[in-house]
């Protein structure tokens, strides 16, 4: 079985700034994506941002400039360097990792996310 552990979320003035990791483990042939996604209160769970395993990246039009992400295919973490942050940023922060497991088997998980709150 593929696990994602998740760390880094918590209260944040505006302005600052917060690092989000993930990490998976298990029986992983390969991870094809891993992403950020968040869900505030009373809406829907939306896309922060995504990256494949050769790099290449996509952000939600709100967060460009002030949220990187970042992978270590060796070590199978992602993470989200989230500067600037906003109070519209307050969410709930699910990890998400795309891949092949042992046998072939394709997998789709989420982490169990972790509470960002941005507040004065």
């Amino acid at each position: 079985q593929v696990q994602l552990v998740e760390s880094g979320g918590g209260l944040v003035h505006p302005g600052g700034s917060l690092r989000l990791s993930c990490a998976a483990s298990g029986s992983i042939f390969s991870i094809n994506a891993m992403g950020w996604h968040r869900q505030a209160p009373g809406k829907e769970r939306e896309l922060v941002a995504r990256i494949t395993a050769g790099g290449s990246t996509t952000y939600k039009n709100s967060v460009k400039g002030r949220f990187t992400i970042s992978r270590d295919n060796a070590k199978n973490t992602v993470s989200l360097q989230m500067n600037s942050l906003k109070p519209e940023d307050t969410a709930v922060y699910y990890c998400n990792a795309v891949g092949i497991g042992s046998g072939d088997r394709y997998f789709d998980l989420w982490g169990q996310g972790t509470l960002v709150t941005v507040s004065s």
